[in-house]
């Protein structure tokens, strides 16, 4: 955890690689968890574990009108939310980004860096509003952050933290299966209609 002007960064480890099908021309699209609901160790002292929890609510009123994706959280901008190549929003595992890194030739290269496994963690840099400490145990504390006031960007970085988050290159065929699974859908209700129909015209037959 790092502090600079009351600005909070959490570095998360564990990126699920997924690599883009061979032949498949990239997507140079991202996505993962820059942040999780669940509680992690931030770090240990003397024996006493200190842990982090973000509640699923502290998004709920966050300032993240115009997020941006770095790496280590400075530098060239690589996706922002301003010109549409950055879309972020929570879930019920937590907050998530998915970022198009096609516009310039240094996003192309960082989105290889990605896709390849050498930059495999995330963070994110953001303000808290509220919070509160709670005492586990004699050996540990949860300071459990209620409010966000501000997300200021989501980064690729390599140092982790958090290992419940992830983040993977999306591959041509990934970037369809929604699409492929909705056809899918469709086509399968047609065809229990068109069974219906001729099972009513034969029993009107009879």
């Amino acid at each position: 955890m790092a502090l600079k002007n009351d600005r909070e960064y959490r570095n998360f480890a564990s990126f699920g690689i997924e690599t883009r099908e061979e032949g498949a021309e990239p997507t140079y699209k991202v996505s993962g968890y820059a942040s999780t609901f669940a509680p992690y160790e931030l770090f240990e002292v003397d024996g006493i574990k200190y842990r982090e929890q973000i509640e699923p609510t502290a998004f709920d009123e966050a300032d993240m009108s115009d997020v941006i994706f770095l790496y280590n959280h400075q530098g060239m901008v690589y996706a922002r939310q301003k010109n549409g190549t950055l879309g972020i929003g929570t879930d019920d595992h937590g907050l998530k980004a998915v970022a198009d890194l096609s516009l310039t030739e240094q996003s192309r290269q960082m989105y290889e860096q990605i896709a390849s496994g050498l930059v495999d963690q995330m963070s994110f840099a953001f303000t808290v509003a509220e919070d509160e400490i709670k005492k586990d145990s004699k050996d540990s504390y949860t300071r459990i952050i209620k409010r966000i006031g501000k997300v200021y960007d989501v980064s690729a970085v390599s140092v982790p933290a958090n290992p419940d988050t992830d983040i993977s290159a999306i591959s041509a065929r990934s970037a369809f299966d929604g699409v492929i699974e909705s056809e899918r859908a469709e086509r399968l209700a047609r065809e229990k209609e068109l069974e219906l129909a001729k099972a009513k015209f034969r029993f009107m037959e009879v």
